[in-house]
């Protein structure tokens, strides 16, 4: 009698793309729709040639209250890969802004409810928070009813076509 058995082949050399896919499926805890990545808050991966990692992240903002949850789920994530050591650090050397949100980010920020942030050419003003269209309509027929949200990176608006509030995330320079 003769049994197949299969065996699980670790793959021995990781890259930099490896990580960066699985950072794919780390999503930030505010908002589910929108990963890490497409956020545009990790801002380099290392990895040497026994298989050490560093990650650089940059948050949306310094006071952002999911920061040290994010860090502990990008570790987490890296360390199911074969990989030695995992080291997260996030700095302010390289101002974070809202340019880099991937497009995926954007369709995510609005399967969440979100306007998402105007592109711009780093000069933000009033009027790109104030035009926001309504992510659940469409519609651009709406109001700012505050530039400050629940969080720094969201404003309120109210929709005078489907009647609805939402929040927009606030275009950064």
């Amino acid at each position: 009698m003769r049994f197949n058995t299969l065996v699980n082949i670790e793959k021995e050399t990781i890259t930099k793309d490896d990580i960066v896919e699985a950072l794919e499926d780390v999503m930030d805890p505010e908002i589910p729709t929108i990963s890490v990545v497409d956020l545009g808050i990790i801002r380099k991966v290392e990895i040497d040639d026994e298989n050490n990692v560093k990650v650089l992240m940059t948050p949306t903002f310094s006071g952002c209250p999911a920061l040290k949850i994010m860090e502990n789920m990008v570790r987490d994530k890296i360390k199911e890969l074969n990989v030695k050591s995992v080291e997260i650090t996030t700095n302010f050397d390289t101002q974070w802004n809202s340019n880099m949100i991937t497009e995926n980010g954007l369709e995510g920020l609005k399967k969440h409810g979100l306007a998402p942030p105007p592109r711009h050419n780093d000069i933000v003003q009033i009027e790109m928070i104030s035009k926001a269209a309504c992510p659940l309509c469409g519609s651009s027929n709406t109001i700012l009813k505050s530039p400050f949200g629940p969080t720094l990176c969201r404003s309120l608006h109210y929709c005078n076509d489907c009647l609805n509030a939402f929040e927009q995330f606030k275009p950064v320079g």
